[in-house]
């Protein structure tokens, strides 16, 4: 399967995954803060974004496989690994197997457990109004709990528009995909050079799950982004990009 991307500037690689309903063009603000000084990709799910007419899997294990295949088709040995909400448990699946080659790890906004219980929702409920709704008035609903100010929050009408853009049996596949995993067990064999990043308002990934990571993958730093939720690098992207920035020089 290949994926299209987004790439920019030179340097050592820096690959950045999207998550659910989410979309490669997400990542437009920390592509042009990064591109100057690190070769900078953002790989687009399948199913979603610019990925819309590929096939979404209904398997981490499976979207982590074709994140992969596309780093190594272009070439990539070692590389830096950010991943955001189910991007962040794709990056997990891809470090827990390949983490010879992973400089350092980024998990955003996401946690070791994809059957969230303190979720803004249960899975089942969303899997239901998605169902029911449709990809358009899903997207719309979802993209709104991943802001502060909801509809009316900085970077809701790109996140929105980017989410609107799922194919509707991908955004369904993905769900169960969440749904049916469970990365708790392979939290000690992720890097150690490993940040994780949390809006203090995030209602997607609540505080147990990042205490878990952060109490599962030894060595882990964490930075939590007060005044902040789900989509905390569209609505507060300078400091945002400053813990990025950090993360990457203290190599």
């Amino acid at each position: 399967m290949d994926l299209p991307y987004l790439r920019a500037g030179s340097g050592k690689p820096l690959v950045l995954v999207h998550g659910y309903l989410g979309g490669s063009a997400q990542w437009a603000d920390q592509i042009a803060a990064f591109a100057p000084t690190h070769d900078v990709i953002a790989p687009g799910l399948p199913g979603f974004g610019q990925a819309a007419t590929l096939p979404g899997p209904s398997s981490i294990a499976d979207f982590a496989a074709a994140v992969m295949g596309c780093i190594d088709g272009l070439g990539i040995g070692n590389f830096t690994l950010l991943g955001h909400s189910m991007g962040g448990m794709i990056v997990q699946e891809m470090a827990a197997r390949h983490g010879s080659r992973i400089d350092g790890l980024v998990l955003y906004g996401t946690g070791p457990l994809g059957l969230m219980p303190d979720r803004f929702e249960p899975i089942e409920t969303s899997q239901a109004r998605l169902e029911a709704d449709g990809v358009t008035a899903t997207a719309d609903r979802i993209s709104a709990t991943w802001f502060r100010e909801g509809a009316a929050g900085q970077g809701y009408i790109p996140t929105r528009d980017i989410a609107r853009m799922a194919h509707p049996e991908a955004a369904h596949n993905a769900l169960v995909a969440m749904r049916d995993w469970d990365g708790r067990g392979a939290l000690h064999r992720l890097p150690k050079r490993c940040r994780i990043i949390w809006g203090d308002h995030d209602r997607s990934y609540r505080w147990p799950q990042v205490n878990a990571l952060w109490a599962g993958i030894s060595g882990a730093e964490l930075a939590v982004i007060p005044g902040a939720s789900h989509a905390a690098h569209m609505e507060k992207p300078a400091l945002f990009n400053a813990l990025l920035q950090d993360f990457l020089q203290s190599s």
